[in-house]
């Protein structure tokens, strides 16, 4: 539930309008696509660690690339999600204004903050209960959502139209962009997949993981695609592709159409607790990973200090001031600073992906022994996966819309692969089997 709620979010409740204004119905095929790179992702993650128990996902990659790499990877991790919890308060903070009017954003902002801090502040029993009851409030809305608009479709509920079904050939065809606009849409699908992997982070403090990790991630991917794939279907079919307005949810307006009172206000609450648990899984895969960096000495050694309820305090804490610092200068220069912000999610996500599935080619043939789960078509569904992400980056990168973004990425990177080559100057040793491992 802790992978759903970070990656079930805005980029959904309102992405949905900027990728099916892109590439039209066809946007269909650009989730699923998306979701079987995300599955290689997944399998490898429950593969290493099947092979590595009490390792996760920096860990895995520490093993096959070492340190410098590993402290790249990892601080771009957190930086991506302080960036996103950053944009996710400030945004819910938005939400609540439909509201509080009268309440400036900074205010409204700091309350979620506030919020979002207090839960991370639970021990991991119930914070993993909170957030089961705070990501199934969204996915019960997507089912009620899909539910709902299927029987608009197929005419259960009445409506002024009488075959919505002509929407997904009509107004330019199944492709009114043409075939290759799926994959436009694709750099935007990566970011709202992104939150996934967030299984690769908590691993190490699930119970009886070998057992239960394979299930979960089977079962997960599923429903990832379905919970996107469903509803844009739905959404597609009830209103003209090119009708889709982005000022509002695709949601509230299917809502709307469906004739349900007060649908803006429910879709407002919806909006409210998808952005707030999507920043709540973030901020406690920050920490966490915060945690597993000062553990392999490569962040501050506070940061990898606990609480008696088991919470990497002074990582949370310094997650929590940017937080607030972040809050804040949204309120001087709300827009630029959302430019900046949204640069890293989708780039980090792929960067992320990427080195998991290399991660996963690597260390397979120097495994003591293999898993009793295992990706199959090994080494080249694993190297066609990282290949494909390879490509999306790159051509992220030379997208002319995207070049202050790209540029403040490659700046990070650079700064962060200048400080590993000073920081571990001195050749690394192996790493043992036997050896806690990050």
């Amino acid at each position: 539930m802790m992978a759903m709620g970070g990656a079930i979010g805005t980029g959904i409740f309102k992405g949905s309008a900027e990728t099916v204004t892109l590439a039209g119905p066809g946007v269909i095929l650009t989730y699923v696509f998306a979701g079987l790179l995300l599955l290689v992702v997944m399998g490898a993650i429950a593969e290493m660690a099947l092979v590595y128990p009490n390792t996760n996902m920096k860990g895995f990659i520490h093993r096959a690339f070492g340190k410098r790499v590993s402290f790249v990877v990892g601080w771009m991790y957190c930086i991506m999600w302080l960036a996103v919890c950053v944009i996710e308060v400030v945004v819910a903070g938005s939400f609540l204004q439909y509201w509080f009017p009268s309440i400036p954003l900074w205010a409204l902002s700091l309350v979620c903050t506030a919020f979002v801090i207090g839960i991370n502040m639970m021990n991991v029993k119930n914070y993993g209960e909170f957030e089961f009851w705070f990501a199934g409030i969204k996915i019960t809305m997507i089912i009620l959502f899909i539910i709902l608009g299927a029987c608009i479709l197929f005419g259960l509920i009445p409506s002024n139209e009488s075959n919505y079904l002509q929407n997904f050939t009509g107004h330019g065809g199944f492709f009114p962009n043409g075939w290759t606009s799926i994959f436009a849409a694709l750099l935007i699908v990566m970011y709202s997949y992104g939150g996934s992997e967030l299984i690769g982070v908590t691993v190490n403090e699930a119970k009886d993981a070998e057992r239960i990790l394979p299930k979960v991630i089977k079962s997960f991917i599923w429903r990832i695609i379905l919970f996107y794939t469903l509803p844009i279907l739905v959404i597609c079919g009830l209103i003209p592709w090119n009708q889709i307005s982005d000022q509002s949810s695709p949601f509230v307006q299917v809502l709307s159409m469906a004739g349900l009172q007060g649908a803006a206000h429910i879709m407002n609450f919806i909006l409210i607790t998808a952005v707030l648990s999507a920043a709540n899984s973030g901020l406690y895969g920050c920490t966490r990973m915060l945690h597993s960096l000062a553990a392999g000495g490569e962040a501050p050694k506070s940061f990898g200090q606990v609480t008696s309820k088991g919470v990497p305090f002074y990582s949370l804490m310094f997650s929590a001031a940017v937080l607030v610092g972040g809050s804040m200068i949204a309120f001087f220069a709300q827009d630029r600073v959302f430019t900046l912000l949204m640069a890293f999610p989708g780039f980090v996500v792929s960067l992320v992906w990427i080195s998991v599935t290399l991660a996963q080619i690597k260390l397979r043939p120097s495994y003591p022994s293999l898993p009793s789960f295992r990706i199959w078509g090994y080494p080249y569904i694993s190297g066609f996966t990282a290949l494909t992400l390879s490509v999306i980056t790159v051509i992220f990168m030379f997208n002319e819309s995207h070049r202050p973004s790209v540029i403040t990425c490659l700046l990070t990177i650079g700064i962060l692969i200048t400080i590993s080559i000073v920081k571990f100057r001195e050749k690394e040793p192996a790493v043992k089997e036997e050896e806690a491992v990050l």
